[in-house]
């Protein structure tokens, strides 16, 4: 199954959206039905733990480029999630492990895989940022095998669920810019100031997914 689109945010800038995709936290509390997503090892998780462990967490979004950067997503490293969908009649909850394939901004790209009871997934997912007059254009496309009940509901069930996830996410993702006041300018001019000294300009480097001698 292919699923693709593109969502417009408004009054901001592709270095304010990929700032806040950074932000694993801001993705947790953007992503509909999410109850964690933290970093791991590996791609062998024991979800019961990490159940245990963050479950309850209660982790604020934040505007400061040195936590961002912190815990900002690296290529290669992988994360895992519990998630909750709804997809028709059922709401399955599903336990994901997403692996950062590439990150160079303006794009990222990532694969995982996800299980809950009797059905399963495998997804590769792309997302690029193109710059308009008034926003930022996000144009994304995932590729997804989706097997057991799940897939037995066919694309005509799958597609509308898909869709409205990705519009409630990219909805969140504009009401937490806004409410961060990164689309004031705030964030962008610490990182702009920040650029002063080599060791503030690596943090800024390590948010916007730059390596060294690009």
């Amino acid at each position: 199954m292919k699923f693709s689109g593109t969502f417009k945010l408004n009054d901001t800038t592709t270095e304010e959206v990929w700032l806040a995709l950074s932000d694993p936290v801001m993705i947790e509390n953007a992503l509909p039905g999410c109850q964690f997503l933290v970093e791991v090892e590996d791609t062998d998780v024991d979800f019961d733990a990490l159940r245990e462990e963050h479950g309850d967490r209660d982790v604020e979004p934040t505007s400061d480029p040195e936590t961002i950067a912190e815990r900002a997503f690296e290529q290669g490293n992988h994360y895992a999630g519990v998630i909750g969908i709804s997809i028709g009649p059922v709401n399955p909850t599903f336990e994901t492990v997403v692996t950062i394939e590439e990150r160079d901004q303006p794009y990222m790209e990532a694969g995982g895989e996800g299980s809950a009871g009797d059905s399963s997934f495998e997804m590769t997912a792309w997302m690029d940022l193109d710059a308009t007059d008034d926003g930022v254009e996000v144009d994304w496309t995932a590729e997804a095998e989706v097997f057991g009940r799940i897939a037995q509901m066919g694309q005509r069930v799958i597609n509308p669920a898909a869709n409205q996830v990705v519009k409630r996410f990219f909805s969140s993702v504009q009401d937490e810019i806004r409410e961060r006041e990164i689309a004031e300018g705030g964030e962008v001019e610490q990182a702009e100031s920040a650029e002063s000294n080599d060791d503030d300009r690596g943090i800024v480097d390590r948010i916007l997914g730059r390596s060294e001698g690009n």
